[in-house]
């Protein structure tokens, strides 16, 4: 399978890379809830709030409460509660709710299970811990909001480092989409062809 040559990281300016996360952003319709879960439940500390009569990026006059909870690194989660906001529409598709969530680090296995034990201490309903193929484990949980949240900690010490094959699978998952889409065939049942035919995550070559 031929392919296609990545532009990932061309022509760009040396060292220009964010440094960290600063804040992760979401809509709360309880901000008191929402308050008592991120200090109660997980411990964090408000870091800043802020309340405003527009939104200062776009000027659209949404009054609002914007509150920022900080983890142990100095990053934050922060929510907006906005007077009378309706509920936000269903997903389309249960994917959506699955593959959108927030994770945060903690620093080993046995963490991971004190969280578990925390959590059901206090009546939240947590999935795990599960083991991602080595890589992370993890345990998956919501907050009041209904976001999805994870608390995981890595199993490989380099799993935020494999660039090279990280860029191999990316160019294989495309060359798979865009040969189906030639062929006249389903890219979805394309790659859902490709996974099963990977035996192994990070197998040297696959296309």
């Amino acid at each position: 399978m031929e392919k296609p040559t990545s532009t990932l990281g061309s022509n760009r300016p040396a060292n220009l890379v964010p440094m960290m996360l600063n804040h992760l952003a979401y809509v709360t319709r309880d901000v008191a809830a929402t308050a008592d879960f991120y200090t109660r439940i997980l411990g964090m500390e408000i870091a800043s709030t802020i309340f405003d009569d527009r939104v200062p990026s776009t000027g659209e006059e949404f009054p609002y409460f914007h509150i920022f909870f900080r983890m142990g690194d100095g990053s934050t989660i922060a929510f907006f509660e906005c007077a009378d906001l309706p509920a936000p529409a269903k997903s389309s598709h249960p994917a959506y709710d699955t593959f959108n969530h927030c994770a945060l680090w903690v620093e080993n296995p046995a963490e991971v299970r004190r969280w578990h034990a925390w959590l059901q201490e206090n009546d939240v309903p947590v999935l795990g811990p599960v083991n991602h193929k080595g890589i992370i484990e993890s345990i998956y949980f919501h907050d009041p909001n209904g976001i999805r949240l994870e608390l995981t900690t890595p199993l490989d010490p380099d799993w935020n480092r494999h660039a090279e094959q990280a860029q191999t699978d990316l160019t294989c998952w495309l060359a798979t989409k865009e040969q189906a889409k030639a062929e006249g065939r389903d890219p979805a049942k394309a790659l859902l062809e490709m996974i099963r035919e990977s035996k192994k995550r990070y197998a040297t070559d696959r296309c």
